[in-house]
């Protein structure tokens, strides 16, 4: 440890015990960690309830097409006469859905939430690098949710090119109804989505580097803290890249460039634009796509690690070759962006070349799979909401895995491309996986956040229930894929050759809409434990990290006294010579004790 990050501390250690704060700078313009990851959490959370509202909304549609529905009547207005959606407002939904359960929910609802209340607990910090952006980033963020929900009370309707905006649709602003201002609210949101989301990852990577507590050597880190480290290092690569696109994509709507319009006609018209590529718009989306994919997946990955190895009362498996297969994911996420468009007129070479290295990358993700599986082994499991969660998590990402090679493959894609297939395979390995991880993480670190207990049976049923339902969502999306059913489609009715499909869509349905109402018990229990729960001592799961040395009652600096130092690593638990089954990171080691080779 650098001595700066010895400076650091030494100047924090004073600071905030003195100056008294009000409501607005505790609660609202806060720069203490643990309430900005409280801020990200709940913004989150009320992001994730709009987007699942909007999937049940177009689920419905889909299941009972062009029948009246009170609901759609109500919530839609103009955009469904009679209580029947339009066409126009189902992809605007589909949209919306997509952007707003990719970025703004399991990338910073995910990641902000536990970046932040982990990185400085974990490491022995005080507090972030920056506070102040930290807390700046949050608000950014806070603004980036506000445009992009505003949007949807335009009168043309929200952006509606899909998630991924390709052009022409999301480049000639006469394209459709959504292709107007509710398009351009979607670029800003966006741009602001990425400012703070580089400003975030910045600090998170600071802090990491130059902040640890004495004897918290890399190798001593808990693999959360290893996960956010790199997710952060993956976004400040590729989020920029995002944003050129975007930057770009505006250029071409309001001031006649043309980098992603080649020759267009529009009811016969030609229009003045010629030498652009659509595919160009696609490499840069991509770019950052991919990458993205692993910026959700790897905190989910790094809290699950932790929650298995702690309710295992187990060390983690393979420490090591965990680590490297974060770091081999990372790089090697970078270079797979091509999978995704194999059916754009890919030079078929440069597929093969994609393929292998898609194909390459299952090896890390194997990798962490079997040690996953190898740690709770013969442990003695403690079967909390939280456990539940993290083997659900093991399960989807494994199931959703498998898919990815027939859609990671240039040959097979080109029949599943664009069908419900491809719907199931990332909903499974991504956003499913990921929101398990998101709860389970919720469920072990709520004491943490909010010094109570969340009521346990609520969280089986809420388990279970939510289990059940997400397979029987996309489980049967694998096989109408395969029959052929393409995505973003608002009524199949029209193709005689999909009707055998229609009663598989509605049993899709009704899991969804249980799925959906399962979630209200997430939410009460979420709630009002906050208020109502039992009350929660210091260490209630008997881990060996750092944040269960914090008391319980929150304080600006995390310790009242010196921090903690560390003197083994994050998974000493069952170790033979100790009375008890965990042993935490700022006991010394006994006379004659080695620390554990992992």
């Amino acid at each position: 440890m650098s001595t700066h990050a010895v400076d650091i501390h030494a100047h924090d250690d004073g600071h905030g015990h003195h100056h008294k704060e009000t409501f607005v700078t505790k609660y609202i313009f806060s720069q203490d960690h643990k309430m900005i990851a409280k801020q990200y959490l709940i913004t989150g959370t009320i992001m994730g309830i709009i987007g699942v509202m909007m999937s049940l909304m177009f689920r419905i549609q889909i299941a009972w097409p062009e029948e009246p529905n009170i609901l759609f009547e109500a919530l839609l207005g103009k955009w469904a006469p009679g209580g029947v959606m339009d066409a126009d407002i189902y992809l605007a939904l589909v949209t919306i859905h997509g952007t707003i359960m990719v970025f703004f929910v399991l990338t910073a609802g995910l990641s902000g939430t536990f970046s932040n209340l982990l990185i400085p607990y974990q490491i022995g910090a005080r507090d972030m690098a920056s506070g102040f952006i930290n807390m700046l980033s949050y608000w950014i963020f806070f603004v980036s949710c506000v445009i992009m929900m505003g949007s949807l009370f335009l009168e043309a309707g929200p952006a509606a090119a899909g998630w991924t905006i390709y052009p022409p649709l999301s480049a000639l602003p006469m394209a459709q109804p959504g292709s107007g201002w509710g398009m351009t609210l979607w670029l800003i949101s966006m741009a602001l989505f990425i400012a703070q989301s580089l400003l975030g990852s910045l600090n998170y990577i600071v802090t990491v580097i130059n902040m640890r507590t004495k004897g918290m050597s890399m190798t001593r880190l808990p693999l959360t803290v290893w996960a956010f480290f790199v997710t952060a290092i993956i976004g400040v690569v590729s989020f920029p890249v995002l944003l050129s696109a975007a930057l770009l994509l505006i250029m071409d709507r309001s001031f006649g460039t043309s980098f992603f319009l080649s020759d267009i006609f529009i009811q016969g018209e030609v229009l003045h634009y010629q030498g652009g590529s659509p595919v160009l718009f696609e490499h840069l989306f991509w770019f950052l796509g991919h990458p993205e994919v692993y910026i959700v997946i790897l905190p989910a990955m790094g809290l699950v690690s932790e929650i298995m190895a702690t309710n295992s009362r187990k060390p983690i498996f393979g420490y090591r070759a965990m680590v490297a297969s974060i770091l081999a994911i990372a790089f090697l996420s970078t270079i797979v962006w091509g999978h995704h468009m194999f059916v754009s007129g890919m030079d078929p070479f440069l597929g093969s070349v994609f393929t292998f290295t898609t194909l390459l990358i299952a090896i890390p993700s194997a990798v962490k799979a079997f040690n996953w599986i190898t740690t709770i082994w013969k442990g003695n499991i403690q079967m909390n909401p939280a456990m539940l969660f993290a083997i659900g998590f093991v399960s989807t990402f494994i199931t959703g895995g498998l898919t990815g090679i027939i859609v990671g493959d240039s040959a097979l894609d080109i029949n599943v491309h664009d069908t419900y297939f491809v719907i199931a395979h990332f909903h499974l390995v991504m956003g499913i996986s990921a929101i398990y991880g998101m709860f389970a993480g919720i469920y072990h670190w709520y004491p943490k956040m909010f010094g109570r207990m969340m009521n346990k049976n609520l969280g089986y049923i809420h388990f279970w229930i939510t289990a059940i339902s997400a397979y029987g969502v996309f489980f049967p999306m694998h096989f109408i894929g395969m029959a052929g059913l393409p995505r973003r489609y608002y009524t199949n009715s029209a193709f005689p050759l999909f009707d055998d499909l229609t009663d598989v869509n509605i049993v899709i349905t009704v899991f969804a809409l249980i799925g959906g109402a399962i979630q209200l018990v997430y939410l009460y229990n979420f709630f009002v434990s906050i208020f109502y729960g039992k009350r929660a001592n210091q260490n209630p799961w008997r881990s060996t990290t750092l944040e269960w040395t914090t008391p319980v009652e929150h304080i600006h600096g995390n310790w009242p006294g010196e921090i903690p130092h560390v003197y083994r690593w994050s998974y000493d638990y069952s170790k033979p010579g100790h009375d008890d089954d965990f042993v935490p990171q700022n006991i010394p080691l006994k006379e004659g004790e080695e620390e554990l080779q992992h």
